[in-house]
């Protein structure tokens, strides 16, 4: 049972309350009257004072417990002396990259590096290091030997263990070694950090606190009493002795399952057997850093039992040697309960940037200032996303009461409110409220996915809460339009025709964005997502119901080109799919092998983590060359003509000569424009967005059309 996570008693320095906003200068804190910080946040973003920032939350936390928090935004890092900004804290330094990636946040998918940042001020590139976890970490320890050092954020999350980068192209060795770090959080870090702070400030030395779950740590050995179990007896991957397997059917009732593994139709829940009972300490060893560097089939043996040690409930600890210490991984954290997540979400932020800025704009800010998460975790399992990894399958819910707050304080303190509430979601939209429905079954399942390669019969998929949800929003005085922006699962979606007649009625905003990724089911089967039937389904209720409307409204849907499993023929009919329903990208996402990821796994080693790892195990294809990649994206924008030349001799080579014409089943024409065309440009300033073939950017107002 897990500490409540408001329940502890409040640090001696709560006497000073809330900061107006947490300092990020000695002026500030002086004008506070501290002398000094208890706890310094280092961050890669710009200090932004709102519950979608992760520095501004874990720092209202810290501050709700009675902790003094100061903020050192975006240091520069060629020298230890910005760290010392503000002072020495009395407990410990928390290092974050960021919201994103710092290698993601600065590189394209094809390693090119960006000129912009969203989550600085002015959107200037360049104001973070590159593995700013390791940067930032270790020019405080030049600053300060003796003070404890906590990494966080995704970045250190993906990167607990060893793991394939895909910048160098080599696997690199656990973070935690690289930056010198005591302690390394992973995933939604708040029970862990609240925990930590007040046994520091009760005088506990960091290298003694080895029992926070979502922590990882180094250690020169194995303590005496754990029971090692080979995490090779799972997957036969070569030559091994005869350890415990950790996998054995224990019980009869379960999960649904997929055809992935090669067992019984019915995945039964797993727990660990031989001499290790519920008591018993036992900790899985996954092959070293050394061995997986060199074999990538060990790698991707072990992506894989990383992620079948993902449930908090059922996961047991992990060791990985690195030389001749051990990086250990205790079970991920408990999700927050509802009433926990509210209140977190209803800290006292400013919700604006620090004042420090003045009137400098910060893209990231721009985009979420008048959106309300209403959720964490995601149970889709795509393989190519990090969100599972960093929060969980576990959904955790605010309450209806909490977020109907923030919309009104959304109302009550932006000056630039006007009405438009820009999405109600989170990792996923209308996964709120989702669970599974029995509490003993999802303690004890592994599955990777609850919907893929069908939705588990074991999941509760009404969604009418979130129509109950959206419909206050609207009422709620002040609030003209409530749009939902976040990913949205369609195959959830039709199990409630309600709710979609409800979100195409009156949340759409002329365009929605969804995403099957694919058209062809090998892709499909490796990102782990349900297959075109779905899409159809949910474009028939989307079509019908805009129609009833009387509304003028359209699907975008997101394309993956270059993941891993894909061929050229897979980009080929994709792009015909394209062509078919009149689709234009104007913008292509290319697959991105971030640390961790299972699909990662796939390209770094071209085995299939989904299933169980042989050496004699099928490869499958990986788009790793550089004019592979570029030919998957020309294939998505088959209309550009820039593209022709290069898709004209592809065809040729597959044997599809009968693609190229002029006519409506062809997919490029046979000749160039006689005269320079005129560039097809992509869309400045969005992520992705792709177009109908002849329709406005706006829905009812025609090119060459005065609106009205």
């Amino acid at each position: 049972m897990a500490t409540p996570l408001f329940s502890y008693r409040k640090y001696w320095a709560e006497c000073f309350g809330p900061a107006p906003e947490l300092p990020m200068s000695r002026a500030e804190m002086d004008a506070l009257g501290w002398d000094s910080c208890d706890i310094i946040v280092v961050t890669g973003d710009a200090y932004v004072d709102h519950p979608s920032f992760g520095m501004a939350v874990i720092g209202r936390l810290l501050e709700a417990q009675g902790f003094r928090v100061g903020i050192i935004s975006q240091p520069a890092w060629d020298s230890a002396e910005p760290f010392k900004v503000l002072g020495k804290p009395n407990l410990f330094f928390g290092v974050a990259a960021g919201n994103m990636d710092s290698m993601i946040n600065r590189y394209t998918a094809d390693r090119k590096r960006r000129n912009d940042d969203a989550y600085t001020p002015g959107d200037v590139g360049g104001k973070r290091p590159d593995r700013a976890v390791v940067v930032y970490s270790q020019r405080l320890r030049e600053a300060y030997r003796d003070v404890p050092v906590v990494i966080g954020s995704i970045e250190a999350s993906l990167r607990r263990i060893a793991h394939y980068d895909y910048w160098s192209d080599k696997v690199r060795r656990s973070v935690l070694l690289d930056s010198r770090a005591d302690l390394l959080l992973y995933g939604n870090a708040e029970r862990a950090i609240v925990d930590l702070a007040h046994r520091l400030a009760a005088g506990e030395a960091i290298n003694t606190i080895r029992d926070l779950r979502g922590t990882a740590f180094v250690r020169k050995r194995i303590p005496d009493g754990w029971q090692v179990i080979d995490s090779t007896s799972i997957d036969i991957v070569g030559p091994v002795t005869a350890p415990i397997n950790p996998y054995v059917d224990a019980s009869s009732a379960g999960c649904a399952t997929t055809a992935e593994d090669s067992q019984a139709v019915v995945v039964e829940p797993i727990t660990l057997m031989g001499n290790a009972t519920s008591k018993d300490k036992a900790v899985i060893r996954i092959p070293a850093y050394e061995q997986v560097k060199s074999d990538s089939a060990l790698y991707a043996h072990a992506s894989r039992i990383l992620h079948k040690e993902t449930n908090p409930y059922n996961a047991r600890p992990l060791v990985q040697a690195h030389g001749d210490r051990e990086v250990w991984l205790n079970a991920p954290p408990i999700p927050l309960e509802t009433d926990e997540l509210d209140t977190v979400f209803e800290l006292p932020y400013t919700r604006l940037p620090h004042t420090s800025y003045g009137d400098a704009r910060i893209a990231a800010y721009e985009m979420i200032r008048h959106s309300v998460n209403i959720m964490r975790g995601c149970f889709g399992g795509c393989t190519f996303c990090s969100i599972t990894e960093h929060e969980g399958r576990i959904i955790q819910n605010r309450s209806e009461d909490s977020i109907i707050r923030e919309v009104e304080r959304i109302r009550d303190t932006s000056t630039a409110f006007t009405g438009v509430i820009s999405d109600l979601g989170g990792p996923t939209a209308n996964m709120w409220r989702l669970a599974c429905k029995s509490k003993e079954v999802e303690a004890k399942c592994r599955k990777l996915s609850c919907v893929f390669p069908g939705i588990c019969k074991n999941l509760n998929t009404d969604q009418t809460p979130l129509i109950s949800l959206y419909r206050r929003a609207r009422e709620v005085a002040g609030v003209k339009k409530v749009l939902i922006a976040s990913g949205l699962r369609y195959d959830l979606a039709v199990e409630t025709p309600a709710y979609v007649e409800e979100l195409v009625t009156h949340h759409v905003g002329g365009y929605l964005k969804i995403a099957p990724e694919h058209t062809e089911e090998g892709p499909l089967g490796k990102m782990m997502k349900p297959g075109m039937g779905s899409y159809d389904r949910f474009r028939a209720m989307f079509e019908k119901y805009s129609k009833a409307a009387g509304k003028e409204q359209y699907l975008i849907p997101y394309f993956i080109a270059a993941h891993p499993g894909t061929s050229d023929r897979d980009m080929m009919n994709l792009a015909l799919w394209l062509k078919r329903n009149k689709f234009r990208a104007d913008q292509v996402q290319t697959f991105y092998p971030s640390p961790m990821a299972s699909a990662t796994a796939m390209y770094h080693s071209g085995k299939n983590p989904l299933k169980r790892i042989t050496r004699s195990s099928d490869t499958m294809p990986t788009v790793k060359k550089m004019s592979q990649r570029q030919l998957h994206k020309a294939f998505l924008r088959y209309h550009d003509p820039d593209n022709w030349p290069a898709l004209r001799l592809a065809l040729k080579k597959m044997g599809r000569s009968d693609l190229i014409g002029n006519g409506k089943l062809h997919l490029v024409p046979p000749r160039q424009p006689a005269k320079r065309h005129k560039p097809v440009p992509a869309t400045a300033g969005r992520p992705f967005a792709t177009q109908h073939n002849g329709l406005p950017r706006t829905p009812g107002q025609r090119r060459g059309r005065t609106k009205r």
